[in-house]
């Protein structure tokens, strides 16, 4: 992977927030990729149980500063960034007082999921891909990883796709278990149609499930990976059923040469 440029983008990367599959995984893929010689970027969100001091968040003011439109309202997009201890990557924060101030991830105390977790969603891809272009960092790969960043591949595909920085980059998704009950909010669909993102490809989100965020990140991504070793029936036979190419679970302790080689001869050629 040598001189291959990877963007990861993940709703949750250690040693920022708890060890689970989706943020072992985020951190242990860059890992990965770094050390074989590969150019990565990791972008999560700024939540705020993030203990910024002791991870050494510092804002990045040039590129912060826009304002992302979503449904309708100016919501400026803030950036920060830290560097994994003796990893030497460095690590995206996109954050918002609106959407990211509250000292949680994507539940209350209750574990109910937050009303606007939809629009949080929405953000977090147009800033991820807003601020990409202002590193003006053209990715070979880029690897979506957790529901929150699902939208990702629906937005470069559609609201981004005269954007020449990315012409070329192939979109993994790794689909996980870590779900959620019920779903997001009911007019999320509308929101995404502020847009203009055609009808046609947003028809999932008529009822925005997980399992239907996920169906639209596997519609819009090149290749797929499972994250887990089990998922929702629904998911696994669209998977199947997707005709692209689709790496199957390996555990983290030997997912490291099942990776590269599918980047290099599923996603790369």
């Amino acid at each position: 992977m040598k001189d291959k440029r990877i963007l990861y983008v993940s709703s949750e990367v250690v040693p920022y927030l708890p060890e689970t599959e989706i943020s072992s995984m985020s951190f242990e893929a860059p890992k990965m990729v770094n050390k074989q010689g590969g150019q990565i970027r990791i972008f999560m969100p700024r939540y705020g149980n993030i203990n910024e001091r002791r991870h050494q968040l510092h804002e990045v003011i040039r590129l912060s500063g826009i304002n992302l439109v979503i449904n309708d309202l100016d919501m400026p997009l803030i950036i920060k960034v830290a560097s994994i201890p003796k990893e030497r990557i460095q690590v995206y924060f996109i954050d918002n007082e609106e959407y990211f101030k509250r000292k949680a991830t994507l539940t209350d105390e209750e574990g109910k999921l937050f009303s606007d977790n939809d629009e949080r969603a929405i953000f977090f891809a147009k800033g991820v891909i807003e601020t990409v272009k202002k590193l003006n960092w053209s990715p070979d790969i880029i690897h979506v990883n957790g529901w929150l960043a699902s939208l990702l591949p629906l937005y470069l595909k559609e609201f981004y796709k005269n954007e020449p920085l990315f012409t070329e980059s192939k979109i993994v998704t790794s689909v996980y278990n870590q779900s959620f009950e019920g779903t997001l909010d009911k007019n999320m669909i509308s929101k995404v149609k502020f847009d203009n993102i055609d009808d046609s490809k947003i028809k999932d989100l008529e009822k925005p499930t997980y399992n239907n965020l996920m169906k639209i990140a596997i519609d819009n991504s090149d290749a797929l990976i499972r994250g887990s070793d089990e998922l929702p029936k629904e998911l696994n036979e669209y998977l199947d059923a997707s005709e692209k190419p689709v790496l199957d679970y390996f555990p983290i302790e030997d997912f490291a040469e099942h990776y590269t080689e599918f980047y290099k001869t599923k996603v790369l050629d």
